[in-house]
This record gives C-alpha cells, structure tokens and sequence, in this order.
C-alpha cells in the first residue's frame, strides 16, 4: 500500500460567521459555492480544491488560520475588483521575489475575520 500524500482536497477555515465568511469566499473572491451542511458549514471549490467554512469545531481559532494564497492572472485588477466588492486591504500587490523565469507578485486582503488572504501571480519574464 502507498502512503505516499498527493494534493491537497480540502482546507478548513475557522470563521466566527459562517453567511459572513460565504459572502466574501463566494460573492467577492468569485469562489463556487458547493453545499451547506448546516448553518456552521459551508464548502466552496477553488480549482478543485475544496474550502470549509467552519466556526470553532473543538479545534482552531477565528482569525488565526494559515495563509490562503490563491493564483491569479492579472493581480493588480484582481485585487482592485476585490476591494471594490468589499474585501479589506493589506498589502497591494508587489514584486515579492525575481526568479529566472517569472517575477512573483503578491498581495494581501483580509476576510470578515481578519483572516489573511494572499493573492499571487508569476509573471512570465520577457
């Protein structure tokens, strides 16, 4: 049997309010919307990886989660629209790393709960 681990499926996100945490995810970061399991639950599709939307569960903590960094294609009217639906600014996007074959931007947004949310593009050089 292989134990080896592949990708990643899901990642869970603690938020203090799950329509909160929903509304931004799906209706300002564009996410689709897959299902609720309740009024605490909610999961949503990034590129195949799934999302849940949970309020504290015995485990973590609302607005202490892992960076989420999502891949975009044109960072700088991505970020732009985000803002202007809602999302909470902190950091605009900026040249994060010159690497040999792509220059890597990032930027920064915030959720409802303050959890930080990264948004990255690689830049083809040239």
């Amino acid at each position: 049997m292989n134990s080896r681990l592949s990708t990643i499926k899901q990642i869970a996100i603690t938020v203090s309010d799950v329509e909160k945490a929903l509304f931004f995810y799906r209706d300002i970061l564009g996410l689709e919307f897959l299902f609720s399991a309740g009024p605490n639950l909610a999961f949503l599709n990034a590129d195949g990886v799934r999302i849940m939307l949970s309020t504290p569960q015995g485990a973590g903590a609302v607005g202490a989660n892992s960076i989420l960094y999502f891949n975009t294609k044109d960072i700088e009217v991505a970020y732009k629209n985000f803002v202007k639906k809602g999302a909470k600014v902190e950091r605009e996007p900026q040249l994060a790393a010159n690497l040999p074959d792509h220059d890597l931007w990032t930027g920064f947004l915030r959720d409802p709960d303050d959890n930080l949310v990264g948004l990255m593009e690689e830049k083809p050089k040239g």
